[in-house]
């Protein structure tokens, strides 16, 4: 009988000395295999090129995915006109994502085979804007057309100039125009600078400032731009830009967009 309990005793202890060193090694991480989220950790730079009339989003977008992912840089975004940034894409620049204002510029950067996978993520509408005061006493798409006020619309390759041309087909205006821009933001620009009695923004641009008020727009609601995102064929970070495109179609990423007026996809 005390031969049995030493055996037991002695084999108690080797389990007990068995299971402290494998404790010992977990704790000081020098036998545990990474965890799936560290390996998974994204690193490296993420560049984006993203539609005009996102800047305020996806400023505010890449700040909070830069937080997430602490050892990620997400480079400035470059912001411009979705056709510019189309071209600029398909004649070789470096970028990670690309987000337009538009499918049809989107489809250009697909079919040059560089935009396998685009995906729908916002939608915009257009506002008739003036400068605060609207000292033109503007009142409606009509006086788009008289040649006495300096109207500034979007050049019609451009997502914002090509919604415009639809909104002004529909309602029967030849606008006299004085300046065609690249880009929504040189549109709000002077408007809000007082350089043009009138143009025609996306209603997330008219929020951006206090410089411009809104006039009712009929039709604008019947012109709606549906906003593609893709991660682009031959990326420099493709993990990082996945996830990128993951986070702004997310829940989070909604919440971002929304608030800033956009619509849901």
């Amino acid at each position: 009988m005390r031969t049995l309990r030493l055996a037991a005793l002695s084999a108690a202890a080797l389990l007990l000395l068995t299971s402290c060193a494998s404790g010992a090694a977990d704790s000081s991480g020098s036998s545990a295999a990474p965890s799936p989220e560290a390996s998974a950790e994204l690193n490296g730079e993420l560049t984006v090129y993203a539609a005009a009339s996102l800047k305020s989003a996806f400023d505010e977008l890449a700040t909070q995915f830069e937080a997430q992912h602490p050892q990620l840089d997400v480079r400035p975004v470059t912001y411009d006109g979705s056709s510019t940034l189309a071209t600029q894409l398909i004649e070789g620049a470096p970028a990670d994502v690309f987000a337009s204002a538009d499918e049809k510029n989107m489809q250009k950067v697909t079919d040059a085979g560089l935009a396998p996978d685009p995906a729908l993520f916002a939608t915009n509408t257009l506002t008739l804007v003036v400068p605060a005061g609207n000292p033109a006493g503007i009142t409606g798409l009509d006086d788009l057309a008289d040649p006495d006020r300096t109207i500034v619309l979007c050049a019609p390759e451009v997502p914002c100039g090509a919604a415009s041309a639809t909104l002004l087909q529909n309602a029967g205006i030849s606008a006299s125009v004085d300046s065609l821009e690249q880009n929504v933001t040189a549109v709000l620009a002077k408007v809000a600078a007082g350089e043009a009695d009138a143009g025609l923004v996306y209603v997330t641009d008219a929020a951006t400032t206090d410089d411009v008020e809104t006039v009712p727009t009929e039709g604008a609601g019947a012109v709606v731009n549906r906003y593609p995102i893709a991660a682009l064929a031959g990326a420099a970070n493709p993990a990082a830009a996945a996830a990128f495109v993951a986070f702004v179609r997310s829940d989070d990423g909604r919440s971002v967009l929304s608030a800033l007026g956009f619509g849901a996809p």
